[in-house]
């Protein structure tokens, strides 16, 4: 019986964990960044460097976080690509 209550206790923890799983600490938040600033998107590496952590969840955050960044940065690229004159 007491095994019962352990196990349901344990799922309800597990549960509870995946649902806050969202919020990065600001260590992870850190951890992130220098990592990312190091190895670039490869977001499995990144991952391995955090307990707990998958490699979906770090882009979401990133992505999530960072997105405007991304867009504006494609967006300038593509205006600096329409402006350079054809030298083919």
């Amino acid at each position: 019986m007491e095994e019962r209550r352990s196990q349901k206790n344990k799922a309800k923890l597990s549960t509870t964990a995946s649902t806050n799983s969202e919020e990065m600490s600001e260590q992870e938040e850190d951890l992130i960044r220098r990592m990312y600033g190091l190895v670039g998107d490869r977001w499995d590496l990144i991952a391995g460097r955090i307990p707990g952590r998958k490699a979906e969840e770090i882009e979401r955050f990133w992505i999530m976080r960072h997105g405007d960044a991304f867009s504006l940065r494609r967006t300038n690229n593509q205006q600096q690509q329409q402006r350079k004159p054809n030298n083919s």
